[in-house]
């Protein structure tokens, strides 16, 4: 008997912080609200700095004796390219929508919201396999660790799953003092790393024949010192990786304290904490990458970051055990392994922050999509899939992760540029312009060489548009006005037709003459036995962007040709505006209103098709049918007539 009750309980609890208020979503808070800057870097550090744990290792496969070179390209490219962007993206979108909503504004109608959905799935693919990636690379550290090696070899997926199923478990308990744990991770994670590279360094130092060795091999392989770094510029894309926490720093802006006198508007201080946040988890991160590149590179023999060698996706654990022992070691796959594993959480909370600003706006997610919980666990679930697809493999995961990376990387660079041409700023302009170039040819090479990322990449965004449009055609009757607004002739009109029969005239305005009005009257009147003395208001729609899903209605009262009222509506759809018209004057002066049609000539498929893509089309019989789904009681629906 306890079972009733306890679903009501259960989906409140999953639904908790749900609006049913149509086109109203979760907010962030106002703008002096949040954590410190350094504290929330800490949370997109999880996913940043994590990459310390096979970044070392990915530069050695992928350059060999020029690893650090190659390195120090890609921290020029971070500190001079990337940083500069999202330093910019902050100022352009402080709400956390990133470069996604700065290349929206550009693009309108249908082609704007199919341009967002790829990159919102390329999103999905930076994001969805961080997560996987990372939980897979913690596996394989607590794998390879020398204690439980026997023990664990080969339980690798039901591993990796467990992690993500706990990831998952955090944002269903709720996500409030996950910054509090990343702090933690953090530091601890950056100490340890400073004890390893130090005593890396040290070893260099002690050891100079080390030193002479790497650069002899160096002439022996590549020659001049033009030839390395001409190879190493070649070689830098397969390093994209190394960039993987800028998108998630502006993914999580919305957690950054700002100051009191923030507005919603222009949160100043977000924006400036934000960009201490990217500027110092930048420098952090590329003395880390050169320091850890340097070391592993010229300490751990080459053989072993090949697949199945002890430095494999762990160098700098490699060198752990090697030069500090076991005991320190394992510390250090622990603290790795953490950090690894709640790295999915920066990923999560950008996943979180970014998809229900889109999707249920453009009405191609269902309803509970503005929830938190449900929306956790359709990306856990989804990473499920990821990780049983890629048989929890960190190498295989790798393409699509910097595909990912280096795709919203790139058109934020050519968002900035945009947006600095717009602002006059010729100089930014130009330098945004070159670093756009240079990411749009990491891109490309990094495609070229690794073509399952844009596959995958492919996948999540075919995946995001079938599931979009599917929704947006189970939802398509909603009423999905947010709210009405009349002007002051318009409250008129209906203020002096309350006290009797109120009868609206649907017209699709054409030259708007005297005749057209006259005509349209005595048809209608005569088609529906209308009495000669009934007064009639004529409502006439028009139609701005069909590809919305939800917006205002903005209704205007004017006086034609001293004689006929027209209600002149501007919204997304024909039916919608008619219907949410009806219902608010229903509500306003307690009678049913009568609206009157003539029956819309063609195919009735191809008239659905109109009213689904362009908010045209089968007028009569769709405003009927979102008058039903909004008014269950069929005694307080207005009436639809058409003849």
């Amino acid at each position: 008997m306890a079972t009733p009750a306890r679903t009501p309980r259960l989906r409140a609890w999953m639904l908790e912080g749900l609006t049913d208020r149509p086109g109203q979503h979760a907010q962030t808070g106002t703008a002096h609200e949040g954590r410190p800057w350094w504290r929330v870097m800490c949370l997109t550090g999880l996913d940043y700095f994590s990459t310390l744990g096979y970044q070392p290792g990915i530069a050695a496969l992928a350059a060999g004796l020029l690893s650090p070179l190659a390195t120090i390209v890609l921290v020029v490219l971070t500190l001079f390219g990337a940083l500069p962007v999202y330093r910019r993206v902050a100022e352009e979108s402080p709400h956390g929508e990133g470069s996604i909503a700065m290349l929206e504004r550009l693009l309108s109608f249908w082609k704007g919201k199919l341009f967002v959905l790829t990159l919102l799935g390329f999103a999905a693919t930076d994001f969805l396999i961080t997560i996987t990636l990372s939980a897979a690379d913690a596996t394989a550290h607590l794998v390879e660790n020398p204690h439980l090696t026997s023990t664990l070899h080969g339980h690798e997926v039901p591993i990796t799953l467990l992690m993500i199923a706990l990831l998952g478990a955090v944002f269903l308990k709720g996500f409030s003092e996950a910054i509090g744990v990343a702090v933690v991770l953090v530091a601890t994670y950056l100490g340890l790393n400073v004890v390893v590279v130090a005593v890396g360094l040290w070893q260099v130092a002690t050891e100079p024949h080390v030193v002479a060795d790497w650069t002899q091999a160096l002439t022996a392989e590549h020659g001049n010192p033009f030839m390395m770094i001409a190879i190493a510029l070649v070689v830098f894309p397969k390093l994209a990786l190394g960039l993987s926490g800028f998108e998630t720093g502006v993914a999580v802006m919305p957690h950054v304290h700002g100051d009191p006198d923030d507005t919603g508007a222009r949160p100043a201080g977000r924006i400036r904490g934000t960009k201490k946040l990217l500027t110092t988890a930048a420098v952090i991160m590329s003395v880390f990458l050169i320091c850890s590149s340097f070391v592993t590179t010229l300490l751990i023999p080459a053989d072993e970051f090949k697949a199945g060698g002890e430095a494999n996706g762990r160098a700098l654990a490699y060198l752990a055990h090697e030069h500090l022992g076991s005991a320190f070691g394992t510390v250090y796959d622990v603290s790795t392994i953490l950090i690894l594993w709640f790295a999915g959480s920066s990923a999560m909370a950008g996943l979180l922050n970014l998809m229900p600003r889109y999707l249920p706006r453009y009405g191609m997610a269902p309803h509970w999509a503005r929830a938190l919980r449900p929306m956790v666990i359709v990306f856990t679930l989804v990473a499920f899939l990821v990780t049983w697809l890629f048989d929890a493999d960190v190498d295989a995961q790798g393409g699509a992760y910097a595909t990912g990376v280096l795709v919203l990387i790139t058109s934020a660079a050519v968002a900035v540029t945009i947006a600095a041409k717009r602002a006059g700023e010729r100089g930014w302009t130009i330098g945004f312009g070159i670093i756009s170039a240079v990411f749009v040819y990491t891109t490309a090479v990094n495609v070229a060489e690794r073509p399952d990322g844009v596959k995958i990449g492919a996948c999540f965004i075919a995946g995001i548009m079938a599931l979009s449009l599917l929704s947006r055609l189970a939802r398509v009757f909603e009423l999905r006005v947010t709210h009405v607004e009349l002007d002051d002739m318009a409250q008129r009109f209906v203020r002096d037709t309350a006290n009797r029969t109120i009868r609206f005239i649907a017209n699709e305005p054409d030259r708007r003459d005297k005749a057209e009005y006259r005509d349209k009257v005595e048809q209608i009147r005569e088609d529906n036995d209308i009495p000669p003395g009934d007064d009639v208001l004529f409502v006439e729609v028009t139609v701005l962007d069909p590809s919305e899903f939800e917006s205002g209605l903005k209704v205007r009262g004017e006086v034609l040709h001293d004689r006929y009222r027209v209600l002149t509506l501007e919204s997304s759809t024909v039916p919608n505006a008619l219907a949410a018209l009806l219902l608010h004057v229903r509500d306003g002066t307690g009678q049913r209103p009568h609206i009157y049609f003539e029956w819309t000539e063609g195919n009735p498929m191809a008239n659905f098709l109109r009213f689904f893509l362009f908010g045209q089309g089968e007028v009569a019989p769709v405003t009927r049918e979102v008058i039903r789904a909004a008014e269950p009681d069929r005694a307080r629906r207005p009436h639809v007539h058409a003849g």
